[in-house]
């Protein structure tokens, strides 16, 4: 009986074997195709251009339609104690420097102070009805929490820096990165040299490009 008993171990193994075979080379087989997709596959990096936001109407407007400009983003808001000051200084900024190689961008928010409670519609007349605004002026958002909307929250984190108030201001390079910000009541007269050097190199690329 003894070599009908070993008979029997040896075709009992045999499945065990190739069914561990089997497995071994799945599990290969699937880390090898892990480590290709981190080698080949590397998610690509957003930049500020790569999100969408609403306009003022709730329509999707992609934001890669101002890659290539310099683009100076700010949260506003139509009853704070900057809202003058800030408006009139967008204006004008946008009027000297835009809009072919600049823009300036405009996101309501009501976190702070509760001094943006109109509509999205509202405000975007409020803000071309007094102040004659011609920058675009986007759907009221949230800037803070975990409602925050991509596109503002990847200014902050690429920043560092939250806005405590209304009017911050996040300059954005042609390429989508953050290059510089400003607090509310910093002058106007500080983001224009900054404006002015990111305009210069837009038309030099320009100029090599032709």
């Amino acid at each position: 009986m003894e070599p009908l008993t070993t008979s029997y171990l040896l075709k009992y193994s045999v499945p065990k074997a190739r069914i561990f075979v089997v497995f071994l080379s799945m599990v290969l087989c699937t880390t090898i195709l892990c480590l290709l997709q981190l080698r080949f596959f590397k998610p690509k990096i957003k930049d500020f251009y790569s999100f969408e936001v609403k306009d003022s109407r709730g329509r999707i407007i992609s934001l890669e339609k101002y890659r290539g400009k310099a683009t100076l983003v700010v949260n506003v808001a139509s009853y704070c104690q900057y809202t003058d000051k800030n408006y009139i200084a967008l204006q004008e900024l946008h009027r000297e420097f835009g809009p072919s190689h600049f823009t300036v961008l405009a996101f309501p928010c009501n976190q702070f102070g509760e001094s943006e409670p109109s509509s999205s519609q509202e405000i975007e007349s409020f803000a071309k009805g007094n102040y004659g605004v011609t920058f675009p002026v986007f759907h009221k958002i949230k800037i803070l929490g975990s409602e925050a909307d991509p596109a503002f929250k990847f200014l902050i984190d690429s920043s560092k820096k939250e806005p405590r108030w209304n009017f911050w201001k996040y300059l954005v390079s042609p390429e989508g990165k953050v290059v510089k910000f400003w607090r509310p009541e910093e002058p106007i007269e500080s983001i224009k040299p900054e404006v002015t050097s990111l305009i210069r190199q837009i038309i030099m690329k320009k100029r090599e490009d032709l």
